[in-house]
Protein backbone atom coordinates (compact mmCIF):
# COMPACT_ATOMS: atom_id res chain seq x y z
CA UNK A 1 0.00 0.00 0.00
CA UNK A 2 2.92 2.20 1.18
CA UNK A 3 4.35 1.56 -2.66
CA UNK A 4 0.74 2.69 -3.90
CA UNK A 5 0.63 6.19 -2.11
CA UNK A 6 4.18 6.84 -3.26
CA UNK A 7 4.58 6.21 -6.48
CA UNK A 8 0.89 7.51 -6.89
CA UNK A 9 2.07 9.50 -10.04
CA UNK A 10 3.49 6.79 -11.88
CA UNK A 11 0.89 4.26 -11.88
CA UNK A 12 -1.37 7.04 -13.12
CA UNK A 13 0.73 7.56 -15.60
CA UNK A 14 1.11 4.27 -16.61
CA UNK A 15 -2.85 3.29 -16.80
CA UNK A 16 -3.34 6.31 -18.76
CA UNK A 17 -1.15 5.37 -21.44
CA UNK A 18 -2.02 1.82 -21.16
CA UNK A 19 -5.25 3.34 -21.75
CA UNK A 20 -4.62 5.31 -24.83
CA UNK A 21 -2.50 2.14 -26.62
CA UNK A 22 -5.86 0.17 -26.33
CA UNK A 23 -8.05 3.04 -27.52
CA UNK A 24 -8.06 2.43 -31.40
CA UNK A 25 -8.36 -1.25 -30.81
CA UNK A 26 -11.55 -0.44 -28.39
CA UNK A 27 -12.78 1.91 -30.95
CA UNK A 28 -12.05 -0.31 -34.26
CA UNK A 29 -13.87 -3.52 -32.47
CA UNK A 30 -16.92 -4.34 -35.35
CA UNK A 31 -16.58 -0.95 -36.95
CA UNK A 32 -15.27 -3.36 -40.45
CA UNK A 33 -13.22 -0.47 -41.22
CA UNK A 34 -9.69 -1.57 -42.77
CA UNK A 35 -6.17 0.22 -43.90
CA UNK A 36 -5.46 1.64 -47.01
CA UNK A 37 -2.56 -1.24 -47.00
CA UNK A 38 -5.03 -3.77 -45.42
CA UNK A 39 -7.41 -3.15 -48.46
CA UNK A 40 -4.27 -3.39 -51.13
CA UNK A 41 -3.99 -6.97 -49.21
CA UNK A 42 -7.32 -8.22 -49.39
CA UNK A 43 -7.08 -6.87 -53.38
CA UNK A 44 -4.17 -9.11 -54.48
CA UNK A 45 -5.08 -11.99 -52.13
CA UNK A 46 -8.23 -12.66 -52.39
CA UNK A 47 -9.34 -10.47 -55.21
CA UNK A 48 -11.42 -8.41 -53.59
CA UNK A 49 -14.03 -5.90 -55.02
CA UNK A 50 -13.48 -2.27 -54.49
CA UNK A 51 -16.68 -0.27 -54.51
CA UNK A 52 -17.48 3.85 -54.34
CA UNK A 53 -20.10 4.80 -53.02
CA UNK A 54 -19.19 8.37 -53.76
CA UNK A 55 -21.97 10.48 -55.88
CA UNK A 56 -20.96 10.46 -59.81
CA UNK A 57 -19.65 13.46 -60.02
CA UNK A 58 -17.13 12.79 -56.82
CA UNK A 59 -15.94 9.27 -58.76
CA UNK A 60 -15.08 10.84 -62.01
CA UNK A 61 -13.06 13.66 -59.80
CA UNK A 62 -10.91 10.88 -59.13
CA UNK A 63 -11.61 7.17 -57.44
CA UNK A 64 -9.31 3.64 -56.71
CA UNK A 65 -8.04 2.22 -60.04
CA UNK A 66 -10.66 -0.33 -61.07
CA UNK A 67 -13.11 0.54 -58.24
CA UNK A 68 -16.76 0.55 -59.14
CA UNK A 69 -19.17 3.64 -58.59
CA UNK A 70 -22.63 2.57 -56.66
CA UNK A 71 -23.80 5.64 -55.31
CA UNK A 72 -24.75 5.26 -51.45
CA UNK A 73 -28.20 6.51 -52.07
CA UNK A 74 -28.99 3.24 -54.55
CA UNK A 75 -26.48 1.12 -52.70
CA UNK A 76 -29.30 -1.44 -52.37
CA UNK A 77 -30.47 -1.44 -55.53
CA UNK A 78 -27.83 -1.26 -57.50
CA UNK A 79 -24.97 -3.43 -55.49
CA UNK A 80 -26.47 -6.87 -56.13
CA UNK A 81 -25.90 -6.15 -59.68
CA UNK A 82 -22.25 -5.01 -59.54
CA UNK A 83 -21.00 -7.40 -57.07
CA UNK A 84 -22.56 -10.78 -57.86
CA UNK A 85 -20.55 -13.00 -55.88
CA UNK A 86 -21.37 -12.06 -52.09
CA UNK A 87 -19.10 -14.36 -51.07
CA UNK A 88 -15.67 -12.47 -52.15
CA UNK A 89 -14.71 -9.37 -49.95
CA UNK A 90 -16.89 -6.15 -51.15
CA UNK A 91 -14.32 -3.47 -50.40
CA UNK A 92 -16.44 -0.26 -50.16
CA UNK A 93 -14.31 3.45 -50.52
CA UNK A 94 -16.41 7.20 -50.50
CA UNK A 95 -14.22 10.35 -50.84
CA UNK A 96 -13.46 10.55 -46.51
CA UNK A 97 -14.62 7.02 -45.24
CA UNK A 98 -18.28 7.97 -43.16
CA UNK A 99 -20.24 6.95 -46.10
CA UNK A 100 -18.46 3.67 -46.92
CA UNK A 101 -18.74 3.02 -42.89
CA UNK A 102 -22.79 3.51 -43.09
CA UNK A 103 -22.78 1.56 -46.30
CA UNK A 104 -21.14 -1.91 -44.83
CA UNK A 105 -24.57 -2.42 -42.85
CA UNK A 106 -26.90 -2.21 -45.80
CA UNK A 107 -23.92 -4.06 -47.28
CA UNK A 108 -24.01 -6.74 -44.56
CA UNK A 109 -28.18 -6.69 -45.10
CA UNK A 110 -27.39 -7.67 -48.57
CA UNK A 111 -25.53 -10.71 -48.07
CA UNK A 112 -21.87 -9.44 -48.07
CA UNK A 113 -20.80 -10.84 -45.25
CA UNK A 114 -16.70 -9.84 -45.87
CA UNK A 115 -17.90 -6.02 -46.25
CA UNK A 116 -15.49 -3.36 -44.85
CA UNK A 117 -14.89 0.36 -45.82
CA UNK A 118 -11.48 1.34 -46.07
CA UNK A 119 -10.71 3.82 -43.13
CA UNK A 120 -10.06 7.26 -44.45
CA UNK A 121 -11.75 6.65 -47.40
CA UNK A 122 -9.97 8.09 -50.98
CA UNK A 123 -7.97 10.35 -48.38
CA UNK A 124 -6.19 8.13 -46.87
CA UNK A 125 -5.68 6.13 -50.17
CA UNK A 126 -4.24 8.78 -51.71
CA UNK A 127 -2.00 9.53 -48.63
CA UNK A 128 -0.71 5.72 -48.90
CA UNK A 129 0.59 6.50 -52.68
CA UNK A 130 -2.10 4.50 -54.20
CA UNK A 131 -3.16 4.48 -58.02
CA UNK A 132 -5.96 6.89 -58.45
CA UNK A 133 -7.65 7.40 -62.26
CA UNK A 134 -9.82 9.42 -62.72
CA UNK A 135 -13.11 9.07 -65.11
Amino acid sequence: MKFIVDNWMLIAIALSSGGLLAWPLLRGVNTGSLSAQGAVHLINRQRAVVVDVSEPEEFAAGHATGSKNVPFKQLEEKLPSAVKNKSVPLLLMCTTGTRAQRAVATAKKLGYEQAQAVAGGLKSWKEANLPVEKA
